[in-house]
């Protein structure tokens, strides 16, 4: 087949497009078929994470019953090339080139859409905005009035015609003044100018105003309240179905040729980008712990062999003093001489990490083995299901609980050998789920979070100023609750209870369990709490009961869709006292927001435009502190990666509101100057405006008060 170099205005669905070897920026959607590419798609995520994509498996020689599966660019994301995203690196089979396949172009893209919500937002319903055209409309109607009323009297009393005319279109221009509209914006002209000396940019200045009334603000946890990088805390191993002691050493000669080390080098999606590792933050502060070094095959070396060369992982020489060299790095990983003290590993397979299934897994050979083995990482009560049970320790539970409650992030790990029966060429089309099962729990990782420094003081601001706060994080219950404490969201004297509700199951209604948070760590099985024992108070009649709750709602994102699903009734009571969302996702958060929309909340949303560009955009002020592309998505973007923007913004909204209002206090003076010269309807007038201004003073300053 010939290649044809066309302007990619020209591409259609169906096409098939080879991907250059320097990398390209994507002009469309597109599955891969052939070969692996190394992608950066932080236009759409806003993480600037490198992404392996790996070509789409072919249905024919797959499971039984997957072949029928159609392909949808969400359910298959890790074989699409989405359109914006930039194609660092590509790996190929030789003589054959990287392929891949249009299915989707223009606004249809994932790039399109969001480009698409950012050119046509959805509008703001702001009642200043409608009370400031409302009032307008009623100085209209008494310049009408006042406008018949003159040219009536005037000719009664035989006045010149050009007279008539002047002092008529005068009362107009006397009762509606021109400059209302430009003096209602300088307000927010002159906010936007002092938010953008403190670093706060904003794409929509109409949103100034509405944040002067913000009384909820949500917080994203990793990377807004807390520290974005997580440190190794240490490690806790498994060996006989029992916990080791805690070590915090992982790089030492006594564990290096330990499984657990094994699964740390392999189990990754790390690539090296001119020299330099990169990758997910996570997986790289985990290698470097270990201190392994990790080889990629070049492009020469790729094209001598009839298959992608593995990726190599070994340790360094001062863990194995007596390695011997590993001989010529040009052969293949399997011809390499075999050598008792060589300690090299190939990944064979790689699996990359789903936030559907919660784990990443990889299928590797140790150099000189005859069977392969298989590594698995991820959620810890994932990755122990997936275990045989006589592997996992009996207080694991405890364990884990008793580390997510100190606020740290804990991975778990798992190992087993593969049936010597798998070859190379059987692993490249094999399914993760024939892989995934019947595992060896290895143990935990344990990882910590550190609050930032700023985050304490602000929320303290936050809460004496009357505005509640609310976490919303991908991260787990216990660890999201822990944080929550240690920030001063959750008051230490405060009761948390967790609302898990259960979808309906083998003929049995949907249902929700109550239990203390603090129960979890005390037994296996939590104490439930009867519904109508539970002591909070759920309508309030003003902020001020809200400040006096001694009682908070935690739930995690599955929880939240049955209840948002199938108890509407509860929904509204549950957002007065939730303040921790934990394992939330993209599309949750956004729900949420408008949730608490719902229950007349005036909603701020700050995260680090990754996860939350949805509910940035759906907030009444979204403040972004991530200057990546996905943050053009958010109204407001800080330029210091700090929630202490959030104080400053509602300042400066507060202040541009107090002025839109002040200027329509102002047109008082127009209805004074007109009433001068009809005493007759003055009164009426006035008694009419007192009302219209105490109704819209209660509904844009309730708040400020």
């Amino acid at each position: 087949s010939e290649i044809e170099e066309i302007f990619s205005t020209d591409l259609v669905p169906g096409d098939v497009m080879v991907i250059p070897l320097n990398g390209t920026i994507m002009p469309c959607d597109a599955v891969l078929i052939n070969g692996t590419c190394i992608v950066n798609e932080s236009m759409l995520t806003g993480e600037s994470v490198p992404v392996t994509k790996t070509n789409l498996p072919n249905p024919s020689v797959d499971v039984k019953g997957i072949g029928d599966e159609l392909y949808n660019p969400e359910t298959h994301k890790r074989h699409t090339l989405f359109c914006g995203t930039t194609v660092i690196q590509t790996r190929f089979y030789t003589g054959e080139l990287v392929k891949a396949i249009v299915v989707r172009t223009g606004f249809s893209t994932s790039k399109g859409q969001l480009v698409r919500s950012i050119l046509y937002p959805k509008p703001t319903d702001f009642k200043l905005y409608r009370d400031a055209y409302l009032f307008l409309l009623c100085l209209v109607a008494v310049a009408g009035i006042g406008f018949i009323y003159t040219i009536i009297n005037s000719i009664l009393n035989e006045v010149q015609v050009g007279v008539i005319i002047i002092e008529s279109l005068d009362i107009i221009t006397i009762t509606v003044p021109p400059a209302l509209p430009a003096a209602m914006t300088a307000g927010i002209v002159y906010a936007q100018r002092r938010l953008k000396k403190i670093g706060i940019f904003c794409i929509s200045p109409q949103r100034i105003n509405i944040c002067g009334q913000l009384n909820l603000v949500c917080f994203d946890k990793t990377g807004t309240l807390t520290e974005d990088g997580l440190d190794l805390w240490g490690i806790q191993r498994v060996e006989n179905a029992r916990f080791l002691s805690p070590e915090e050493n992982v790089c030492n000669e006594m564990l290096v040729k330990s499984q657990f080390v094994a699964c740390l080098a392999t189990c990754h999606s790390l690539t090296k980008i001119e020299g330099v590792l990169s990758g997910d933050p996570l997986d790289l502060k985990m290698f470097e712990a270990i201190g392994w070094i990790l080889e990629e095959a070049t492009e020469e070396e790729t094209a001598l062999h009839n298959r992608i060369m593995p990726t190599v992982v070994r340790p360094p020489k001062q863990l194995l003093p007596e390695s011997t060299p590993a001989g010529n790095q040009e052969m293949e990983l399997f011809e390499l001489p075999v050598s008792e003290e060589c300690l090299l590993i190939g990944i064979v397979r790689q699996f990359p990490f789903s936030s559907a299934l919660q784990r990443m897994s990889v299928v590797a050979r140790v150099l000189g083995d005859k069977k392969m083995d298989a590594y698995m990482k991820g959620a810890p009560e994932v990755i122990a299901s997936l275990c045989k049970p006589e592997t996992v320790p009996v207080d694991f539970q405890n364990v884990l609980e008793d580390f997510t409650k100190q606020g740290f992030r804990v991975i778990a790990l798992a190992h087993r050998k593969l049936e010597s029966k798998l070859t190379w060429h059987k692993v490249q089309n094999i399914s993760r789920d024939a892989i995934e099962n019947n595992m060896d729990f290895m143990g935990l990782i344990i990882m910590q979070n550190k609050l930032k420094q700023e985050t304490p003081a602000v929320l303290e601001d936050l809460h004496k100023a009357n505005i509640r706060t609310v976490m919303v994080t991908g991260d787990n219950m216990l660890t999201a609750v822990s944080v929550a404490r240690d920030c001063g969201m959750i008051l230490p004297q405060d009761k948390v209870i967790i609302a898990e509700a259960l979808p309906p199951k083998d003929g049995k209604v949907a249902k929700i369990n109550w239990h203390y948070a603090d129960s979890l760590t005390q037994c296996s099985h939590p104490s439930a709490i009867a519904s109508e024992a539970i002591p909070v108070k759920l309508v309030h009649d003003s902020l001020e009961d809200l400040q006096m709750t001694r009682y908070h709602f935690a739930m995690n994102g599955k929880s939240f869709s049955v209840i948002l699903e199938h108890f509407q009734d509860l929904v509204p009571k549950l957002m007065l006292h939730g303040t921790v969302f934990a394992r939330m996702a993209p599309d949750q958060k956004t729900q949420l927001i408008e949730a608490l929309q719902n229950v007349d909340y005036f909603v701020g949303m700050c995260g680090d435009g990754a996860n939350d560009c949805g509910a940035l955009k759906r907030a009444h002020g979204g403040i972004s502190l991530s200057e990546l592309e996905a943050s053009v998505a958010s109204p407001f973007t800080s330029k210091t990666p700090s929630i202490s923007c959030v104080p400053n913004l509602i300042r400066e909204g507060r202040a541009a509101l107090i002025t839109s209002f002040c200027v329509c206090e102002l047109a008082l003076f127009s209805i004074v100057t007109y009433s001068l010269d009809h005493f007759i309807i003055s009164i009426l007038i006035s008694n009419m405006l007192v009302l219209f201004f105490s109704d819209f003073h209660n509904c844009a300053f309730y708040s400020l008060v």
